[in-house]
């Protein structure tokens, strides 16, 4: 993960992510080598990935999300869910 002071005010979210068939260990793979991204694994059931993601802001965020997960051959579709509130 990307070092962030741990004062500022961080943008977090989970991305539900719907594959082809068959590319969703592929894609969970190549989202865990992001930086960005803090967790992904597969999954069974109306979505077949998630990552979780922490940038600085919502702004990097959203541009994080249509430039590197959005775009990875065997996405259909995303679903993001942004944190309000971040209990550690």
């Amino acid at each position: 993960m990307a070092a962030i002071d741990a004062h500022d005010s961080l943008a977090t979210a989970i991305v539900l992510i719907s594959t082809k068939p068959g590319l969703e260990k592929r894609i969970s793979q190549t989202l865990s080598e992001m930086p960005e991204v803090v967790e992904s694994m597969v999954l069974f059931g109306e979505y077949d990935a998630y990552c979780k993601i922490v940038m600085p802001d919502f702004t990097t965020l959203s541009s994080f999300i249509l430039s590197n997960i959005r775009t990875i051959d065997g996405v259909i579709s995303t679903t993001t869910l942004t944190a309000a509130i971040n209990h550690q």
